[in-house]
């Protein structure tokens, strides 16, 4: 595959000075070098994996302490691999996770675990938020839904669940806070972090004031507010040390991970859309905020004070296929494509469900769980596995034609694909330029949101003027084949039926 115009993805001259760029995923946490012109180090690549906390009422959290040590390990790692270049690192950029949450009191230290995006026990908390406030008026204010994943129904599940919580809490935190302050002793919320608790309300740039007191909390429970440019300098004694390069450089304020894969995959305007599939999914647009108000089976995050982003997100992604893969008792999945790729178009009649891990854009079920009907005896592994492929797809193409219609574009955007999931799937993204009708171009980096955080980083800093003046690094797209896209558009109106018999 040809390379489109745009920087090199990778460097063999690289230019100071250096990013450190680090992704905290949820299930890997990575550590990169990155030049001045953005271009990726390929000596420079620390990853370390770990598990979440699950159980079957819903949970899905992480030891915060235990994520922040993880951290500190990939950090080490690329120090080392960096050799004489991390003299020349001139900061430190970061993306996490949306929606996470841990409570902590007066001197930083957890009340609670880091519950994830993922973890739909407060489902029903999000339900009674529902009844009491006006939702669509909330919505217009923080460009969220009340949902399990964001803070209003975690906050009020905690406070009925575990009161003590809510008595001893100083601070209500996200990791990217949390890890600034175990490694810096303070710690800056970006906005764009903010933006991803469903508590901030986006055209005040403040928390929301009627959320705060339906919740019963106070103002002062919430962290500072600060824009990407906004950094800190000066590590704690017990890390100043070990990294010693990292001392008095600037560490910029955690970002949130799909803001910065938009950036990182060259998707910073209205012409280019980034569609991300990894541990979830998503398709996002950058956009002036103030420029829409996003329907409400979609969401309106901020990058910083300038760029928002609205999309959708699908908690299903590679989880599903992952689970699919290990119940199956398939070969991994890059080696199960054969497999996928022999399968027909909804050859297989099964209709599919994903939500695995409850449902967000475009319905908000967060109790929705995962549904596959119509299978037979004749039924394969491998008919499984596509189909689940397909429900992704279908997901993704309702949030697709509900953006598109919001925006009201004269000409369809250019889709850029990101994600481990989808990346290292030519058949899922085969089967989404046909569902979409749209080609679909893969980023060469694969790495975008350590990518996108350390270019925010490089523009905070005047190294780069615009970043909407970098090109993407794409591959030759995949083309559409409508022939298979009518085959995929009755099958997603089948999934849409049983939606409706299910969830309504």
């Amino acid at each position: 595959m040809a390379q489109h115009e745009g920087l090199a993805q990778q460097t063999n001259d690289p230019k100071p000075p250096y990013i450190l760029a680090l992704d905290v995923g949820t299930s890997s946490t990575r550590a990169l070098l990155f030049d001045a012109t953005g271009a990726s180090i390929p000596s420079v690549l620390a990853r370390r994996q770990y598990q979440l906390m699950t159980e079957e009422q819903g949970e899905v959290a992480v030891d915060g302490d235990d994520l922040v040590a993880l951290v500190g390990q990939t950090i080490d790692d690329a120090l080392r691999l960096a050799g004489p270049m991390a003299k020349q690192i001139g900061a430190v950029a970061i993306d996490t996770f949306w929606h996470s949450l841990i409570a902590v009191d007066g001197n930083n230290r957890p009340l609670t675990p880091l519950i994830t995006w993922e973890d739909t026990r407060p489902h029903g908390a999000a339900r009674e938020l529902a009844h009491e406030l006006d939702e669509q008026a909330v919505h217009a204010r923080t460009g969220a839904r009340f949902h399990a994943s964001y803070w209003p129904a975690k906050i009020r599940w905690l406070t009925k669940t575990q009161p003590d919580v809510l008595k001893h809490t100083a601070q209500w935190l996200s990791f990217g806070e949390y890890l600034y302050r175990r490694l810096l002793g303070r710690s800056l919320c970006s906005l764009s972090m903010a933006s991803g608790t469903g508590m901030l309300n986006r055209r005040e740039r403040t928390w929301d004031k009627e959320l705060i007191e339906v919740l019963g909390v106070r103002a002062e429970q919430f962290p500072q507010l600060g824009d990407v440019g906004d950094s800190i300098q000066g590590l704690t004694s017990e890390y100043a040390s070990g990294w010693s390069v990292l001392r008095d450089v600037p560490w910029f304020p955690a970002m949130g991970d799909g803001a910065a894969a938009c950036v990182g995959s060259g998707c910073v305007t209205t012409e280019n859309w980034s569609l991300t599939i990894g541990t979830s999914s998503a398709i996002r647009v950058v956009l002036p905020p103030e420029q829409v108000t996003p329907p409400m089976g979609l969401w309106l995050y901020l990058i910083d004070s300038k760029r928002g982003v609205m999309g959708g997100a699908s908690s299903a992604g590679g989880n599903v296929l992952s689970w699919l893969d290990t119940v199956l008792k398939l070969p991994s999945l890059a080696a199960s494509e054969p497999l996928v790729a022999s399968v027909q178009p909804d050859s297989h009649g099964l209709t599919i469900l994903p939500f695995i891990s409850g449902e967000r854009s475009l319905g908000w079920h967060a109790d929705a769980r995962m549904t596959v009907m119509n299978l037979n005896v004749h039924t394969t592994p491998a008919d499984l596995l596509r189909a689940g492929m397909e429900a992704l797809t279908y997901q993704l193409g309702a949030v697709y034609t509900v953006a598109r219609d919001t925006l009201k574009l004269e000409q369809p955007p250019r889709l850029i694909g990101s994600g481990g999931a989808l990346l290292g799937s030519p058949s899922l993204q085969q089967m989404l330029a046909d569902m979409l009708g749209t080609p679909l171009y893969p980023s060469k980096d694969h790495e975008a949101s350590a990518r996108g955080a350390a270019l925010l980083a490089l523009e905070s800093l005047g190294i780069i003027a615009d970043l909407s003046q970098i090109a993407p690094i794409l591959d030759e797209p995949f083309q559409p084949d409508a022939a298979r896209g009518a085959i995929y558009k009755q099958a997603a109106q089948r999934q849409q039926e049983l939606y409706q018999k299910l969830l309504g």
